[in-house]
């Protein structure tokens, strides 16, 4: 088996920004959820610089924690690295099966069901023909979502689209886990089985990425930390002197 590997090589994020004016502009980049440095290019479109020119490699046994306040690019790089945002420039290198637990309803196609989401899923993560009934079946009794499976998902509900998308990300056992902060949920019966999925998979996971504002959290489960700052790379190295870059350079 090969070894287990995420890269990055001189990663470039550009946003173009089309038919806004300047007041809009920033409820714009929120829908965006990034923040980086904002210009315009030749035509004089907007455009956010979401990432800037970064390089970095996890190999087998790394657990990055990442910093940086809100805008900073920490979602945006966790999606890159999920392979959801292709970059501008440089590339990814995902040597391993990647789990992404990022946001309730991406990658879900809104217009078919649960079911065919399941099985568009399975695809995508690489699950033999020959296993697919069992990973519908995984994921049918983890999401509890019972007959809805077979509606359209632009009917659920944003608790409901969670269940489902954390269930998809979690009947796998992924070789690189990337997750945007700690799995918060409101429905407590439901929390406490997520609950023991998400440590099931962060103990088994090879890699570890979180991006997280719970410092505490990240210093207890990682030992690699990055600072981002407008996109940009601040600070990496262990993730204790990584928090306390941020915490001066914040």
């Amino acid at each position: 088996m090969a070894t287990t590997r995420l890269a990055l090589e001189n990663v470039s994020l550009i946003f173009r920004v089309y038919g806004v004016g300047g007041r809009s502009l920033k409820t714009k980049l929120i829908s965006f959820g990034t923040g980086g440095r904002l210009a315009r290019d030749a035509a004089n479109h907007f455009v956010v610089h979401a990432l800037n020119n970064l390089s970095m490699e996890l190999n087998e046994g790394d657990r990055l924690g990442i910093v940086g306040s809100n805008g900073s690019g920490k979602s945006t790089l966790l999606r890159t690295m999920a392979g959801i945002y292709r970059p501008h420039t440089g590339r990814v290198t995902a040597c391993g099966r990647v789990a992404a637990i990022i946001d309730s309803g991406i990658g879900l196609e809104s217009h078919a069901t649960g079911y065919e989401n399941i099985r568009s899923r399975a695809v995508l993560m690489g699950v033999a023909r020959r296993d697919w009934p069992s990973f519908m079946e995984r994921v049918a009794e983890l999401s509890e979502l019972g007959d809805y499976l077979a509606m359209p998902v632009h009917t659920y509900s944003s608790g409901m689209l969670m269940r489902l998308n954390f269930s998809l990300s979690v009947s796998i056992d992924p070789d690189i886990l990337i997750l945007d902060e700690w799995l918060s949920v409101a429905d407590q019966s439901f929390r406490n089985k997520a609950e023991e999925h998400m440590k099931r998979l962060v103990d088994k996971s090879r890699i570890l990425v979180l991006a997280s504002h719970n410092l505490e959290l990240l210093e207890r489960l990682c030992n690699r930390g990055l600072f981002l700052k407008g996109g940009s790379k601040m600070f990496e190295g262990l993730i204790a002197d990584t928090i306390a870059a941020y915490s001066e350079g914040k």
